[in-house]
């Protein structure tokens, strides 16, 4: 097969730092042909940087619809827009990457998780945490019992929004400091880490939050502290931080209890599993760090060829953004709500 010839939804920093460096290492594969933003500046920018010409850059979505040159699309754009350009742009029976979460609502992501059959089209969510090598790892390692049965885990994420906005990163975009979805970054990041817990041990039955108010547009708790039940049978805590630093080392990271042994994951870039068993005995299992965006991209080129399905759908992502719904209604009601109705993941 060709090369796929993809258009760009979207220029900001997901299409720079994560996106568009990967395009460069799988240049024999994909070729962006065209690009939109409502940003005149950064559109032009890019259009140069890609040696794109005048008619190539759009300042609205919808006029690249019509292309015939285009086989593919890729969506980056604020969360509160994600259901509305995804559904419009499945309209043009062409497959398309769509950034996590799914939608800003619990309404459109259900939406959302049924474009695939509502439109015969294939879509890819681009959660890079179920594409990282150190999940997968875990994730067999669950699976093929190496610490025993699993008991429980502990779950710890930190960062320090309100420094992060005076930083040229995610944080310092207005759409997150100011955002239009419920949950702010509680939800926007916290679904990374969700979607990391589900990928390892599937379906979740309950959660129980709870959490602590601030008064800040970028996210409605300060910490939120979660007990998670699998379907699977195994519990655990999920703990995040949003507006502070963990100064101690190690971090608390992932912690994974077993009958036989423990894994542990202090942070998803430092690049070694530990795995630790009762008998005394130990053993480091290296990864490469932020391969997701990799492989994620490496997938939707096999499934375009036909190669391979892809591994990451609107409906599995649906469960991902709805367990943190249900998680921002437990804080908020101090009640049990229920999430996953069956063992395995729901497809409609």
């Amino acid at each position: 097969m060709d090369k796929i010839r993809i258009a760009i939804i979207g220029t900001g920093m997901a299409f720079e730092r994560l996106h568009y460096p990967v395009f460069r290492q799988l240049s024999d594969k994909f070729e962006i042909v065209a690009i939109c933003d409502q940003d005149r500046e950064k559109l032009e920018k890019w259009r140069t940087n890609l040696g794109l010409k005048p008619e190539d850059a759009y300042t609205d979505f919808k006029d690249m619809l019509v292309r015939s040159d285009v086989d593919a699309f890729d969506i980056l754009v604020p969360i509160e827009l994600n259901f509305k350009i995804a559904e419009a742009v499945a309209r043009s029976n062409k497959p398309f990457i769509l950034e996590k979460p799914l939608a800003p609502t619990q309404e459109q992501a259900n939406a959302a998780r049924k474009l695939t059959k509502k439109f015969n089209v294939p879509v890819m969510v681009a959660e890079n945490y179920r594409y990282n090598e150190e999940n997968n790892i875990i994730r067999d390692l669950v699976r093929t019992k190496e610490i025993g049965d699993v008991f429980y885990f502990i779950k710890n994420k930190v960062m320090d929004f309100p420094q992060d906005m005076l930083k040229d990163d995610f944080a310092a975009a207005e759409w997150r400091q100011h955002p239009e979805f419920p949950g702010g970054t509680v939800f926007d990041t916290g679904v990374h880490d969700i979607a990391g817990l589900r990928h390892i041990f599937g379906a979740v039955d309950f959660v129980h939050a709870v959490a602590l108010p601030q008064k800040a547009d970028f996210a409605p708790y300060s910490a939120i502290q979660v007990n998670l039940s699998f379907k699977t049978g195994v519990i655990g805590q999920f703990s995040f931080f949003s507006a502070g630093e963990e100064m101690q080392r190690p971090l608390i990271g992932l912690r994974i209890f077993g009958s036989t042994g423990m894994i542990y994951l202090e942070e998803a870039t430092c690049g070694t599993i530990n795995v630790a068993y009762n008998d005394g005995n130990s053993k480091q299992i290296p990864y490469e760090p932020d391969k997701g965006f990799y492989n994620e991209m490496l997938n939707f080129y096999k499934a375009a060829i036909g190669e391979e399905p892809l591994s990451v759908t609107p409906e599995m992502e649906f469960g991902d953004a709805d367990t943190m719904f249900a998680i921002l209604k437990s804080a908020r009601t101090n009640r049990i709500v229920k999430v996953d109705k069956t063992r395995e993941y729901e497809f409609v």
